[in-house]
């Protein structure tokens, strides 16, 4: 349980510190967002959890694969908001058109031989 709770605590501080500093300075705020720190710490907990090279490989490889149809999201919501769309609704398309992107990235993963 304390375990538990050490990951809760340091997974919880990066979104505070980014969120913090991307109030000052957004573009360090998503600087600190886009790295894959969230990954990295699970790959960390995972490993220490006494994960093999083949669960570490496979965690790995399927973060990327579903990391790739999240990209667009950050294209569209931009220009929604830029558009004068409000936050919530321009929220709730990115989010509707990774889930929408997810399909096609499990179809296509698995014409190069990933199974997701």
């Amino acid at each position: 349980m304390t375990a538990f709770v050490a990951r809760v605590l340091l997974s919880g501080l990066v979104v505070a510190l980014a969120s913090t500093l991307a109030r000052r300075q957004p573009t360090l705020g998503a600087l600190i967002v886009a790295l894959p720190l969230v990954s990295v710490l699970s790959m960390i907990w995972l490993w220490r959890d006494g994960a093999d090279a083949a669960t570490m490989a496979g965690y790995v490889e399927g973060t990327f694969w579903y990391f790739l149809p999240t990209i667009p999201m950050f294209l569209l919501m931009p220009a929604l908001l830029r558009g004068g769309v409000g936050f919530w609704p321009s929220l709730l398309a990115g989010c509707t058109l990774t889930v929408a992107l997810y399909l096609p990235t499990v179809w296509l993963a698995a014409r190069f031989g990933v199974r997701l």
